[in-house]
């Protein structure tokens, strides 16, 4: 899957997301708003990781789905 087809379903992305990242709130999300950086920079703050992780673990779950 690529980001784009998140993007596009975000509503229905938020859960699976929020399931994989247990700290993500509904806020953080409705934040995100399906944009892949804004997401990103979020899981950064929640989880104290660098860019480079954030976005290799977001690579990774696509991947899953």
């Amino acid at each position: 899957m690529n980001w784009d087809q998140v993007e596009g379903n975000w509503k229905q992305f938020k859960g699976r997301a929020q399931e994989k990242w247990g700290r993500l709130t509904d806020d953080d999300t409705d934040v995100a708003a399906g944009d892949r950086e804004r997401f990103e920079g979020i899981l950064q703050e929640r989880y104290g990781k660098t860019k480079e992780e954030a976005r290799r673990e977001v690579d990774e779950w696509l991947a899953e789905h």
